[in-house]
């Protein structure tokens, strides 16, 4: 009992320091009773089971019967009998040892046949001197006494006993001895008494320090040993194993100091030794790598390479023990030729210690370092002629980029992400799943701070490996079959096939090599989706079409629907209608101005507006700037979407705006018509004077505007329109065309004037617009309803502004009079000053462009004012131009500037 209580204790402390579990779980309950039972089969003290021999050996007697060969069943169960009278308690153990070692008894074995023997059948007598030789075990004398027989049974009882009675049955019977008393015999045994091998056994025992062996002490305690000894120490220590020698201290390993060669000096050894201990240092951390368990599979892969590197390394270790442990040849032990071996072969293992080293302290997501680390170790080795570290680390390279190359081919080959496969560098972000973001959102590299998670050989290549599995995605949401393509061949990526033995790859460097097999990897299904996604995008998706339809809502292609639309636009606007910018009646008014242009699907079309208040209004409706209230929005195919993004949609109406507010500006100076009164009694010099200064400032503001609109339509848009569509055609994937359309939309927004760096030249151009405006209100309170334009809204003001405006030029040419005659004029001018003001007692400033009056300021004044405004706007806005042409070295800047500049030279 106390030894099965003592195992039961051991059993619960193994399965809590191996499985770490609760005493009182199901867990540890199930695995106590599994040990108890193999411990209970397996252990080496169990007994043979006696009746399971039996048991076989009377199947084999069956056996050989129904066999037919009843002559070795006869003999197998004589011989059985023959032993049941010699049977030991051992016996069971030899039968089954003889049952184990038996080679098909059926078919091989065969009775022998013995010479038979005349043996004596004679009786042999019993002598009285063989039951007591001392004549004393007899000599009782109540042996003579009468035995009375019928006391104790009756005569059938008495002669049944005496009939059983056999001269056998005399001699005492032979107690089987038990197992505890069983001695084995001394014969059996080996004396021992070999003095000169119990010596030497005990003379290798160097760190038996009481051994008498090794009691050879030099004044400094130091214990001698021989070289054969050291390298043995050695070589167990690079195995990993516990040795004398070298002690393991913590991740490092100490030499001990107190061993030395007679023959050899302290330092020297100790530097042989330290050496060796700083190789067994790089080989334990390898060791101790190989048995973290690793959840990414080609670190799995790294891990089972390094594994093999160690094995072989091993296997060496052991050939340098077996050709010193070799009894057939003498071989001459000598360190510093153990040494320079180990190093030899230990060099893939060093730089891989190192190689580990550089990982275990890299973080978690950038578990693709290893392939990097090892990619680098492949071409340095290379490149220094390191033939065997060369191939050793390309083959452990490529066991791993092929496990790493797994989800890239599925990727390549489907469009399909792996849950699991947290390392790649491709995330899947399409949350939402909107179609027209799929190209853009959906899938993105992961990347921290602008660094690629990929490692360096794939970075180059990365935006392609991304372009490629997008279009798998795109064609299957376009349901485009892509079976060609998913049964692609593929290369194998192993060291045989990208490096070949041959003379010309070997004098390629290693990252030319893996570059080509890279680029084949990708190039496949790279240009095959390409070319589909461009002819679908190009036959079924319309994207020529969706183009042609942008130039013409938003780059004005159509001078005559854009008039269409701009004058029912800037009528109502002129009108101050409620309704100029309500987004149901502008979209009707679109949707029906594009009816006839075929590449416009008008179900597209919308129009959206701000609504503001009236006081907003009322400060804006004289600015360009009001236009921005209104937008156009066209809807483009989902397809198409993802090539001309949003951020480009939005590009196409601010362009749209601008083009409209040169528009807006052009057509309030085209209405305005400069006409004399018919009535010229009151009209003198002056106002031929002030007249003439209006049409110059009308043709200068109508010459800059029609100069600047003819810039942006036939120089800017259409030259660079025309070679986006000519690259565009050349594009080989969707990537170059979203790039391509990106580089023209940036390059319309810059020399439209709207990018951020040239805001102040854009301003200035806004005012020179807004001063159109003023200008054009300015001659409409000057000429009232002769001029035609806006009668409705500032005839009486126009009328109060020209009477005002007469009496100040007649007060002007009567200053030189006398005194008498300018109080009598300045009376009647008060006179009918006061009259005026009954009628209209509303000052207007100049700020307020929707009502000109001229009481504060006189209409020379103000066209004054207007062309210095202009020139001074316009100077700016030619001096801008210039520096930024100086800047890009745009023609574009210096063609505009020159064109504009010839206004300020004809003056001058």
């Amino acid at each position: 009992m106390a030894r099965s209580a003592a195992i039961g204790t051991l059993i619960n402390e193994l399965i809590v320091a191996l499985a770490q579990s609760d005493k009182a779980s199901t867990t540890f309950s199930a695995t106590k009773k599994r040990c108890e039972a193999i411990l209970k089969d397996s252990s080496t003290w169990n007994r043979t089971d006696p009746f399971a021999v039996e048991k076989q050996l009377d199947g084999l007697q069956e056996k050989f019967r129904v066999l037919n060969k009843d002559d070795l069943a006869d003999a197998l169960g004589s011989r059985l009998s023959e032993l049941e009278g010699q049977r030991s308690s051992w016996t069971p153990e030899f039968l089954s040892l003889l049952l184990q070692l038996s080679d098909r008894p059926a078919n091989v074995s065969s009775v022998p046949k013995f010479e038979t023997s005349n043996y004596d059948n004679a009786s042999v007598q019993l002598k009285w001197s063989e039951l007591d030789a001392a004549g004393s075990e007899f000599a009782d004398e109540d042996i003579w006494a009468d035995v009375d027989y019928g006391a104790a049974s009756s005569d059938s009882e008495s002669s049944t006993a005496s009939s059983d009675i056999s001269i056998p049955r005399i001699l005492p019977q032979r107690v089987r001895p038990l197992r505890d008393e069983f001695v084995i015999p001394d014969e059996l045994l080996t004396s021992g008494e070999d003095d000169h091998l119990v010596t030497t056994i005990k003379s290798g025992h160097f760190w038996e320090y009481d051994s008498a062996a090794v009691r050879e002490f030099s004044e400094s305690h130091t214990r001698f040993i021989t070289e054969l000894q050291a390298a043995r120490e050695i070589l167990f220590m690079l195995q990993g194993l516990p040795t004398s020698l070298f002690w393991q201290i913590d991740n490092s390993i100490a030499v001990d100091r107190r061993y030395a060669l007679s023959h050899a000096s302290n330092a020297a050894f100790l530097h042989i030794l330290r050496s060796c201990a700083d190789i067994g240092v790089e080989l334990g951390k390898l060791r101790k790598f190989v048995q973290i368990p690793q959840s990414v599979v080609f670190l799995q892969t790294f891990t089972r390479g390094v594994e093999k590197e160690l094995a072989d390394f091993d296997a060496v270790l052991s050939r340098m023990q077996l050709s010193y442990l070799s009894p057939g040849k003498t071989v001459t032990v000598s360190l510093l030729q153990l040494i320079e071996e180990v190093q030899k072969e230990v060099r893939v293992l060093l730089l891989l210690a190192d190689l580990v080293i550089k990982l275990g302290s890299a973080p978690p997501e950038q578990s693709f370092l290893c392939l990097d680390l090892l990619y680098k170790l492949v071409c340095i080795n290379q490149a220094s002629g390191n033939e065997h570290e060369y191939k050793s680390l390309a083959k452990l390279f490529f066991s791993c980029f092929e496990a790493y190359a797994q989800p890239l081919r599925l990727w390549l080959r489907s469009g399909d992400l792996e849950a699991s496969q947290d390392y790649f560098f491709i995330t899947d972000c399409g949350r939402d799943h909107d179609l027209q973001i799929l190209w853009h959102d959906w899938y993105l590299l992961k990347e921290t701070s602008g660094h690629l998670h990929a490692p360096t050989f794939i970075k180059p290549s990365a935006r392609r490996i991304l372009t490629t599995g997008k279009s798998m995605v795109f064609l299957r949401n376009m349901n485009v079959a892509t079976d060609e393509l998913e049964s692609a061949h593929w290369q194998p990526l192993d060291f045989e096939a990208v490096c070949p033995d041959d003379i010309t790859w070997q004098l390629l460097p290693f990252s030319s090599l893996l570059d080509q097999a890279v680029e084949n990897l990708i190039s496949t299904n790279h240009t095959l989706a390409s070319s589909m996604l461009r002819e679908q995008l190009n036959k079924e998706c319309g994207l020529w079409t969706s183009l042609s339809a942008l130039q013409y809502i938003y780059l004005c292609k159509d001078a005559s629907v854009s008039t269409t639309i701009d004058s029912k636009i800037f009528e109502s606007l002129d009108k101050r209608g409620g309704v100029w910018n309500d987004r149901f009646l502008l979209t009707e008014l679109v949707q029906s101005a594009f009816g006839e242009t075929d590449c416009v699907d008008t179900s597209r079309l919308v129009v959206h507006s701000v609504r503001k208040t009236f006081h907003d209004f009322e400060s804006q409706s004289r600015k360009v700037k009001i236009l921005k209230l209104i937008s156009i929005d066209y809807v483009l195919p989902w397809p198409v979407a993802n090539i001309i993004t949003k951020p480009a949609m939005t590009m196409y109406q601010r362009i749209s705006t601008f083009l409209m507010q040169i528009r807006r500006a052009k057509f309030i100076l085209e209405r305005q018509r400069l006409l004399k009164k018919e009535d010229t009694d009151d009209v003198d010099e002056d106002e031929d004077e002030d007249d003439g200064m209006g049409y110059i400032i009308r043709h200068n503001l109508l010459w800059f505007t029609n100069i600047l609109y003819g810039h942006v339509t036939d120089m800017v848009i259409a030259t660079n329109t025309a070679a986006m569509e000519k690259r565009l055609a050349e594009s080989p994937d969707i990537d170059s065309m979203i790039s391509v359309h990106e580089l023209y939309m940036s390059a319309l927004e810059e020399q439209c004037l709207l990018s951020h760096n040239l805001a102040p030249i854009y301003q200035a151009v806004i005012n020179l617009l807004d001063l159109c405006i003023h200008f054009a209100d300015i001659q409409a309170a000057r000429h009232g309803e002769a001029n035609r334009y806006d009668t409705s809204y500032r005839s009486s003001t126009a009328l109060n502004g020209q009477r005002q405006s007469r009496r100040r030029r007649r007060r002007r040419r009567t200053e030189d009079s006398s005194d008498s005659e300018d109080d009598e004029a300045h009376d009647g001018h008060e006179d009918e000053n006061n009259e005026d003001d009954d009628g209209n007692e509303t000052y207007y400033d100049e700020g307020n462009t929707t009502s000109i009056s001229f009481i504060e300021s006189s209409y020379s004044h103000r066209l004054e004012h207007v062309m210095r405004q202009f020139h001074r706007l316009l100077a700016f806005v030619i001096a801008g131009l210039r520096g930024v042409g100086r800047v890009d070295g745009q023609q574009s800047w210096d063609i505009l500037a020159d064109r504009l500049s010839w206004n300020i030279q004809s003056k001058k």
